[in-house]
């Protein structure tokens, strides 16, 4: 994944990596150590070990452990000259129980198909203390928050054991976390950390149709709890035993040259108010995609980037470039509003006018949105993480340049702001 302003490569984890264990070879010797007293274990334990013990006791029956399978098709022509099979790609990660009904809260990168294109052809669950999975159904994909929510119809309401939601705006820096999954495919694994940063931007997810790139920039839980491949989607708990976040990625310098993600004691989960905001609609959505809010609003400045096109703000031009087209520093041009959104019931005024310069084009005429709620806006991605954790009926005041003029533009979210576009 890639980030603005994030120069560090952040490592989705749970799809399925592999691991080999190796067993230390230590020579021994023959001297015999002296005779010590047993320790009182018991007496020894600290108040914060015996708080992770009881933590642990109490929720980690309510983990799941997924696992998925997804066909890839080979090309039908190479199988004539003996080419091998459709192949089946498996995947592994983490969940967590949320209700009664057995509803199941994990990361979309973890039940997504091997095309990116919605979820994976077979997708199992098994809790603590049992040996058989059970099938699972997708309930609603939110490719955009990287997460998803599923359910195992089969699964005996005697194992659903949901964990208690707490409140992630509520976190401070150095309170304890506890990171439960399954990584390299060690299943029901713990670890411990502190948290590190409670309000860390970094990309998050795909698409709105589950495709590469398309991440929105989103605040985000910091850890340093251990996480690894085949943690994603599962529950960070604080010192009560209440989910604060889902883990979702971790900063791998390692990964970038083996390809492999490994903890580096920094991981990142996504705050459970992000969540917690989201489940109504996930509830709601019967197998589809729940989008994030969408204003209506196209970008109209676009700049080739290693063979790609992609939307960029007024700050990567000149200042003497926007001082001759009478452009503010920085901003997002509107290129385009589609009827019927939002942005087009607010009148937010679209660009008349092309203007290609080296390396882009830039769309000329229109409104210029330079801060959203009070927050700047720069690149699109600025606009969408503003958004992120809005709902149908929520307000939005938006900062335009019009004409060179700066004005305010109210708008309200409404259905169509969560329609999901292509689809």
């Amino acid at each position: 994944m890639k980030g603005r302003g994030l120069g560090i490569m952040l490592v989705l984890v749970g799809l399925g990596l592999g691991a080999t264990l190796l067993r230390d070879q230590v020579p021994t010797g023959s001297a015999q150590p002296a005779a010590q007293a047993p320790l009182n274990e018991s007496g020894a334990r600290l108040q914060n070990e015996q708080n992770t013990i009881d933590v642990v006791g109490r929720f980690e029956p309510g983990l799941v452990f997924i696992s998925t399978e997804d066909v890839v098709a080979q090309d039908p022509f190479a199988m004539m000259f003996g080419a091998a099979p459709d192949q089946v790609r498996q995947g592994l990660g983490s969940g967590f129980f949320v209700n009664e009904a057995g509803d199941i809260l994990t990361n979309y990168h973890v039940v997504a198909g091997e095309d990116g294109q919605g979820a994976a052809d077979r997708i199992t669950v098994r809790v603590m203390n049992q040996e058989q999975s059970v099938p699972a159904e997708v309930i609603g994909l939110a490719p955009q928050y990287d997460l998803a929510l599923i359910r195992a119809p089969g699964l005996a309401k005697t194992l659903i054991r949901p964990i208690p939601l707490g409140d992630s705006d509520a976190l401070k820096v150095g309170q304890k976390a506890i990171a439960m999954g399954a990584p390299f495919g060690l299943d029901f694994s713990v670890t411990e950390g502190i948290v590190s940063s409670t309000s860390r931007q970094i990309p998050i997810g795909f698409s709105a149709t589950g495709g590469e790139g398309g991440g929105i920039t989103q605040k985000a839980i910091q850890t340093d709890a251990a996480i690894n491949p085949g943690n994603s989607g599962g529950p960070l708990l604080d010192s009560s035993g209440r989910v604060i976040g889902i883990n979702t990625q971790i900063y791998s310098p390692s990964g970038q040259a083996t390809g492999v993600g490994q903890s580096a004691g920094v991981g990142f989960a996504i705050p459970i108010n992000t969540a917690r905001s989201l489940l109504p609609r996930l509830q709601a959505a019967r197998g589809q995609v729940v989008g994030a809010p969408d204003l209506g609003v196209t970008p109209g400045l676009l700049v080739q980037s290693q063979g790609r096109v992609l939307p960029v703000g007024l700050s990567v031009l000149s200042t003497r470039g926007k001082r001759e087209l009478e452009l503010p520093d920085r901003g997002l041009v509107v290129g385009a509003v589609r009827p019927g959104s939002p942005a087009a019931r607010a009148a937010l005024r679209p660009g008349t006018r092309e203007e290609a310069f080296r390396g882009g084009v830039i769309v000329l005429g229109g409104d210029v949105i330079t801060a959203a709620d009070r927050q700047l806006v720069d690149a699109f991605e600025d606009l969408q993480s503003v958004l992120i954790d809005r709902k149908e009926g929520d307000p939005v005041t938006l900062t335009v340049v019009r004409g060179g003029q700066t004005r305010t533009v109210q708008l309200t979210l409404d259905a169509s702001a969560f329609r999901v576009q292509g689809r």
